[in-house]
């Protein structure tokens, strides 16, 4: 009998149709195990990535306290600020040879410098030779003025920092960083902000310690100005230069010598131009981001960042940009140099001029630099 042609054709397509029927619950089957075992397993991952971190967030204390801080919005670098690559004319000199070289002192053509691991070090042309050892005890020819962890005005001297003498000798003038922090702890003291930085006067006749001025957010570098009445302190938290009054009718008192610095201030050296050569520890980039400018209103935030990384591992995010700006008497930025990525130097501490050239030191690097002034 013949059969139509359609039902001819839906016969034939029908065992198909009932084999797919069967095999499709078992498809879903596998499927929905598979996304059950996925999840599981996603679950488990991050289960074992949160939990620690929140028993690190929740649990582990903060090394730091951190206070509110009101920085103004960074000056634009340009005019003065303009960047440049002025130091990438420098040269670097006994590379690998210093750790840290901070800060520089001349006697005629021979340079002193400290270094991160205490050494006293004599720089006699391209001769480097070990003067002292500082620690405890001391190694060579080490007179100890003012001992470290000593009582000052109730409070322990913990980071005594730099220091200017006045011209007959019988003064020292002095920064204490923090009677909180050490100096290997300083990246600790700029993010906690606290005021606990103080200026001191030592006396080489009677031996006194006397507290000129306190509650500094991280009392750095300072230098006598020439009339020897006032000093300069770096306040490198607050992005400023202070003037505090160490004798005349001023003497006690304290006024800003300039305030909201494109960087972070370290040293404070004279210019042969009669200003000042100031080094930054780090640049506020404006145009970009600066973190530490955006931290300065989030201790939250800086509380946990400690409680996750160690300082070296924060120090690999610090921008390597070096700057020195060339302050006039007033006050008012004269030149700077830049160099933005700090292939030549970097972590720049001081600049120091000496016969014509610049000597730019570091809290971090292995060499000291040299720049001809004539070239820039």
């Amino acid at each position: 009998m013949n059969e139509p042609e359609g039902l001819r054709f839906r016969r034939l397509n029908r065992p198909q149709i009932i084999t797919d029927e069967l095999q499709e619950p078992q498809y879903k089957g596998t499927s929905t195990y598979s996304g059950k075992v996925f999840r599981v397993t996603l679950v488990t991952l991050g289960g074992c990535l949160i939990l620690p971190l929140l028993v690190v967030i929740f649990l582990l204390e903060s090394p730091i306290q951190p206070e509110v801080l009101s920085l103004n919005e960074p000056p634009l670098l340009s005019g003065c600020y303009e960047p440049n690559f002025k130091l990438r004319e420098a040269q670097r000199l006994f590379e690998d040879q210093l750790v840290g070289p901070e800060s520089i002192a001349n006697f005629g053509d021979v340079l002193y410098t400290g270094t991160a691991d205490g050494k006293i070090v004599k720089i006699v042309g391209k001769t480097i030779s070990v003067v002292a050892r500082l620690g405890k005890p001391p190694c060579g020819k080490v007179t100890n003025l003012v001992a470290a962890g000593q009582m000052v005005g109730g409070r322990r001297l913990s980071f005594v920092n730099d220091l200017d003498v006045t011209q007959d000798g019988r003064k020292v003038y002095f920064t204490d960083s923090s009677s909180r922090w050490q100096r290997r702890d300083y990246l600790h003291l700029i993010m906690e902000a606290t005021a606990d930085g103080r200026v001191l006067e030592y006396d080489t006749e009677t031996k006194e310690v006397t507290v000129l001025m306190e509650n500094l957010r991280f009392a750095n570098g300072i230098q006598l100005f020439p009339d020897e009445e006032s000093v300069l302190v770096a306040e490198t938290t607050m992005a400023r230069i202070r003037r505090v009054h160490v004798s005349g009718l001023n003497k006690g008192g304290m006024d800003t010598f300039v305030e909201n610095l494109p960087g972070f201030p370290d040293n404070i050296r004279r210019s042969s131009s009669g200003g000042y050569w100031v080094a930054m520890s780090a640049v506020r980039p404006n145009p970009g981001f600066s973190l530490l400018d955006f931290l300065s209103q989030k201790p939250w935030i800086k509380k946990l960042i400690f409680k996750l990384f160690s300082q070296d591992t924060l120090m690999k995010f610090v921008p390597r940009y070096s700057l020195v700006l060339e302050l006039q008497e007033s006050g008012a930025c004269a030149r700077s140099f830049h160099d933005p990525h700090g292939m030549v130097a970097a972590y720049i501490s001081e600049a120091h001029e000496h016969d014509g050239h610049l000597y730019l030191g570091s809290f971090r690097s292995p060499y000291l630099c040299k720049l001809d002034l004539s070239k820039v």
